[in-house]
């Protein structure tokens, strides 16, 4: 091609369109040149050719000289393509925003229907529905999450445990607080590469360790509790999970997560 940029198709992929590229790969080869000159290089239609150069002069890829009549200059190469990255790169910033709110929306439509009074979730450990409400649940947080992670925990392998770790964090706001509350057996199911999983995560998160507890469950902003319900016939899994929102019943779950985080050792430190 000899001008150093790439095909056509290329440049269309970076955002330019058809008549766009003739103009700008035209001033290219004339140096400066008025519109009528541009217009009869390139093929571009008089009618269309000022709105093109306006166009791209907008976008910073093409210069206007103050002559009379007015010449058109195109920037290096180099900056041009550098230009249309950068315009690309926020195009699909903007994509993506808009992609995470739609998935937001459709992961809240497709939430278990709760029961009339709205505080039993019913969901098998690592299950579908459970790994959508604990990731709802967690996002609702704002300053802190606090977690006992006991029975049916202790003996789930560490596959079925990573599907619900993964949705904990990433429900969880990247500032929130997060105090992980582990029995002993949940700690000998965890792999050798748990520090590096927790020390990946951008919240902050403390873990410290208890021989045994009896039950597991959260606090999330001093406000909500949940509690995991043991399934009937197995130790290994849970039936649903408790939704508790009265503030007396919240304070003790509260108390009762502070007194067996006084008494636990910690993980890391």
């Amino acid at each position: 091609m000899g001008n150093g940029l790439p095909h056509m198709t290329e440049l269309g992929e970076l955002g330019l369109s058809n008549y766009e590229e003739k103009v700008y790969r035209t001033l290219l080869v004339t140096g400066a040149a008025t519109a009528a000159t541009v217009s009869d290089a390139s093929g571009v239609p008089n009618g269309r050719v000022y709105d093109v150069l306006n166009g791209l002069r907008s976008r910073r890829l093409v210069r206007a000289q103050s002559t009379q009549p007015t010449r058109y200059v195109a920037v290096d190469p180099p900056a041009a393509v550098e230009r249309l990255l950068t315009e690309r790169a926020a195009e699909l910033r903007e994509e993506w925003t808009r992609y995470r709110d739609v998935a937001d929306a459709v992961r809240s439509s497709l939430l278990p229907t709760p029961p009339a009074d709205g505080s039993v979730w019913l969901g098998r450990l690592g299950g579908d529905e459970m790994r959508t409400a604990m990731h709802e649940h967690v996002r609702a947080a704002t300053d802190s999450v606090s977690a006992a992670v006991g029975p049916p925990y202790e003996r789930a392998p560490w596959e079925t445990l990573r599907t619900e770790f993964d949705a904990f964090f990433e429900g969880a706001r990247a500032d929130l607080g997060v105090s992980l509350l582990l029995s002993d057996p949940v700690l000998d199911s965890l792999p050798d590469e748990f520090r590096e999983l927790v020390a990946s995560k951008p919240q902050t998160v403390r873990v410290r360790t208890l021989p045994h507890l009896p039950v597991s469950f959260d606090v999330v902003d001093g406000t909500v509790a949940s509690v995991d319900i043991p399934h009937p016939q197995s130790a290994a899994d849970r039936l649903g999970v408790v939704v508790v929102t009265d503030a007396g019943v919240v304070s003790e779950f509260d108390r009762q997560f502070r007194a067996l985080w006084g008494n636990a050792v910690p993980l890391f430190e």
